[in-house]
């Protein structure tokens, strides 16, 4: 006879096969696009919201290092803002994946996919009413943090390998370490070549409008190509 246990059970993780998506997967281009936002919403972040990541957290660590040891043009509170935001959006990520666990997988995707664009929506709508200035640029940055960390919490429990959609520090490894300059044979190369590419196409035009003071735009563009991503998300 079983031993009984405490409390009820653990959600069924509803984790996709991840290492058996192929590139021309749904799931992979709609990655792939999601990568591209990226990089356009880090051109925003920190270019038009003080040097302030709000999808990488790796430089943002650095950026709040960097403040601390006095160096001009990084702020404390903006970057701590940004951190606190996508620790939120993060945690919010698993509440949802445990909500609809399976059969519910599509629709939790498309649940936080949808939730990632309606906040830089917000964000774009805050920044035409009142710019992007003062206390009202760490509202903008809180809500695409948290949207950037609902992202990466839904992102992480694909574990789709070389598609984090925001990191692409193993990719690169993996594209170096597993050449065949390195005596491998190159596994998903063209994967690892079109996340560095689409991450180059977002941050672009993402830092064109920046530079040229259309931040809202640039976070329209960004909920506009996050919500078109849901269409490739398919059961």
């Amino acid at each position: 006879m079983a031993a009984p246990t405490d409390g009820p059970p653990a959600a069924t993780s509803p984790r996709l096969p991840g290492p058996q998506v192929q590139d021309r997967h749904p799931l992979a281009v709609a990655l792939l696009a999601l990568t591209l936002v990226s990089g356009l919403i880090d051109a925003v972040s920190y270019l038009g919201l003080g040097h302030v990541f709000t999808a990488n957290m790796t430089g943002n660590v650095v950026v709040i290092a960097f403040a601390l040891a006095g160096a001009p043009g990084f702020s404390i509170v903006g970057s701590l803002t940004s951190l606190a935001a996508f620790l939120l959006g993060a945690t919010l990520a698993g509440r949802l994946m445990r909500r609809y666990a399976p059969p519910g997988r599509g629709r939790w995707l498309r649940t936080a996919l949808i939730t990632e664009a309606a906040l830089n929506g917000v964000a774009a709508l805050v920044v035409f009413a009142w710019s992007a200035n003062g206390s009202v640029q760490y509202a903008v940055i809180a809500l695409v943090a948290i949207a950037m960390g609902i992202r990466n919490g839904t992102v992480r429990d694909l574990g789709v390998p070389d598609l984090t959609t925001t990191v692409l520090t193993l990719t690169l490894t993996g594209l170096a370490a597993e050449s065949r300059l390195a005596g491998a044979n190159s596994p998903r190369q063209r994967r690892r070549i079109l996340a560095v590419a689409t991450m180059l196409a977002g941050a672009l035009p993402g830092a064109v409008l920046v530079l040229h003071g259309q931040i809202a735009w640039a976070l329209v563009a960004g909920a506009a190509l996050t919500g078109a991503t849901v269409l490739l998300l398919r059961e």
